[in-house]
């Protein structure tokens, strides 16, 4: 490939990082929490749960996105774009695997069921955080 077309890959990917990173930051940040403070309780959780599945997709392709253009980028962006790959996983697994587990706890009232996998959630969702993180540092740096 040529220079110019690889300074653009390279820069298409950093910026998809850099916006699946931003809209992680404000989702877990600003969103969730002014969801949960502004609408009362029953209300928020309905929200909350037709808004989750899209978020997933949203950052699962933005995430895959930028695994793709980085593994564009040679040897040289391979880490990083292996640290998107798992992000991308981690997208995946929440919305086909954990969330179906946290609605079916939420509505057969097992709260200690739903306490643990709602912090499982919150501890991917800081993993991948980090890890796209991670993945910037390694494209800017």
């Amino acid at each position: 490939m040529s220079a110019t077309i690889m300074a653009g890959v390279d820069l298409a990917a950093g910026l998809t990082l850099a916006a699946a990173f931003g809209g992680m930051t404000f989702f877990s940040t600003v969103m969730a929490p002014l969801i949960f403070v502004k609408l009362p309780g029953e209300t928020a959780g309905r929200f909350i749960r037709e808004v989750f599945p899209w978020y997933y997709m949203t950052m699962g392709g933005v995430t895959a996105l930028s695994a793709l253009l980085l593994a564009l980028g040679g040897p040289a962006r391979l880490n990083a774009a292996m640290l998107a790959c798992l992000v991308t996983l981690g997208f995946w697994f929440a919305r086909q695997d954990l969330m179906p587990r946290i609605n079916h706890a939420r509505d057969h009232k097992q709260p200690d069921r739903f306490k643990w996998l709602h912090r499982l959630s919150v501890w991917v969702n800081g993993a991948q955080w980090l890890l796209l993180a991670a993945a910037l540092v390694l494209v800017l740096g």
